[in-house]
């Protein structure tokens, strides 16, 4: 299974910061790097260097109509996003989007050919409260009710405890195992095969943790925030996932 490695920008970014940042990537072999861009700045990523796909933060659970401000999965294909970041829990925690959205927006993604990213994950206060898996196996359950097995198979998770997240802590190794072998259990059980979905990790990860967590069984690659914003952290991170397979 070929690791993947996707960059999210987040809220942040201007057209000259951006061609600096892509002047210092380039595609590391045996690893799928995605760039996932605010959508103002989608077609200037339209030139970016070889190996790199492209990925949008957000998308509109509806195909097209009276929906101000929002922005169509079928207009993301258009710019040639290759992955669709769903449910991130900024998403979740500042918006209030729910699991059933989630879901949703998972289906736009797919109908247009595209790959969503599922963001799942727990506060610390569920955490601490031994909720770990009923609140991602929650999360799960939401999208694989509108998307069937099969349509689940397509779909890349990503593992993202809210507490960890632009906290500058990360979960301990210990953690992202337990969580991680957790959720492909859940996957299996539902008749999904270890091969067949991508696990990744996000929360805080960067260049000095990222050979460490990449070694952890069921970590398939990673989902990084504030290290992407860095030319030299994040294609550290992505040698890093090449060197852990």
């Amino acid at each position: 299974m070929t690791r993947l490695v996707a960059g999210n920008w987040k809220m942040n970014g201007s057209l000259a910061a951006n061609r600096e940042l892509l002047r210092s990537l380039s595609a590391v072999s045996g690893v799928e790097m995605v760039i996932c861009a605010p959508f103002p700045y989608l077609a200037q990523l339209q030139k970016r260097p070889e190996g790199l796909a492209l990925g949008a933060q957000d998308v509109s659970e509806f195909e097209e109509g009276a929906y101000t401000g929002e922005v169509s999965a079928a207009m993301l294909a258009e710019f040639g996003c290759s992955y669709v970041i769903v449910g991130h829990s900024e998403r979740r925690a500042l918006f209030g989007e729910g699991d059933a959205l989630v879901g949703r927006k998972a289906v736009a993604v797919l109908a247009h050919g595209m790959v969503p990213v599922v963001c799942v994950g727990e506060t610390l206060a569920e955490r601490e409260a031994g909720e770990v898996m009923s609140v991602i196996g929650r999360q799960l359950g939401a999208v694989f009710d509108v998307l069937g097995r099969a349509s689940m198979r397509k779909v890349v998770v990503a593992y993202e405890p809210v507490w960890a997240i632009g906290t500058g802590r990360s979960a301990s190794v210990e953690q992202v195992a337990a969580v991680h072998g957790d959720i492909r259990a859940w996957l299996e059980a539902n008749g999904i095969a270890g091969d067949e979905v991508r696990i990744l990790y996000g929360g805080s990860l960067k260049p000095e943790n990222a050979a460490a967590l990449f070694a952890v069984p069921n970590v398939d690659g990673g989902l990084i925030g504030g290290a992407s914003l860095i030319g030299e952290d994040f294609m550290a991170i992505c040698r890093a996932a090449a060197d852990a397979v």
